[in-house]
């Protein structure tokens, strides 16, 4: 893995439905100890909108008479960068530079984390990490979210779908379509998927919630998710 690593860090891990205080202590002394490990090690944090996101779009496709994708995609957007200033002064003495909002603005970062939120309508902030991956040359992406391995269906309905340990990306690409649409609830942003399918990119899909698993993935350990893209 190179020295920059990549994160997606789920809304829905974030501020599932309040802030999970507790989980954002773990994430602090995990990657804390990950950066003292190695003095050349960066993290780029891209962080969701979670449940604040769901909420506000739902308030206002129930109150809106005609309610527009574009507009649910700013309220998103404004959930994703709630989130991502609380993520980055908790890394302060990390982080020296603002929230990053903009993922083809930035081409070189001080300090040892970067936090990005989201950009634009069209996608989710899965497509500006992986912006960010290709940007800074990071050979893997990290997607953490509530689910821990992607599955052939949605297991909440479907309690016969199968589990995938790696998937090319034609087939997930199959899987959870082309077209983006604001609360959309898939494993990956379709957009996304096709651009990290056409650079190359090798993505992790792991749950957001299980610490030491994610300690076996920061250190090159066995470790329980799907791999998609190159081995």
């Amino acid at each position: 893995m190179s020295k920059i690593t990549v994160i997606s860090l789920g809304g829905s891990i974030i501020a599932p439905e309040g802030v999970d205080t507790a989980l954002l202590r773990a994430y602090m002394s995990t990657f804390e100890e990950y950066l003292q490990q190695d003095d050349q090690r960066r993290i780029i944090l891209v962080c969701g909108g979670g449940g604040p996101a769901r909420q506000y779009q739902q308030a206002y496709r129930q109150i809106a008479a005609a309610p527009s994708e574009e507009d649910q995609d700013w309220i998103g957007i404004a959930a994703t960068r709630l989130n991502a200033e609380l993520v980055k002064r908790l890394f302060q003495a990390y982080s020296p530079v603002e929230v990053v909002t903009d993922p083809t603005a930035v081409s070189v970062f001080p300090g040892r984390v970067l936090v990005a939120a989201g950009w634009k309508p069209g996608f989710s902030t899965d497509y500006d990490a992986v912006v960010l991956a290709e940007k800074f040359q990071a050979d893997t992406l990290i997607n953490l979210s509530n689910i821990a391995r992607v599955y052939s269906e949605d297991p909440r309905s479907n309690p016969q779908a199968q589990p995938y340990d790696s998937i090319s990306w034609d087939d997930f690409q199959a899987l959870v379509g082309t077209s983006w649409r604001p609360g959309s609830n898939l494993p990956f942003d379709p957009i996304a998927t096709e651009y990290a399918a056409r650079i190359g990119l090798r993505v992790i899909f792991a749950s957001g919630r299980d610490i030491d698993n994610l300690k076996k993935i920061l250190s090159g350990q066995d470790f329980e998710g799907t791999r998609i893209g190159p081995d």
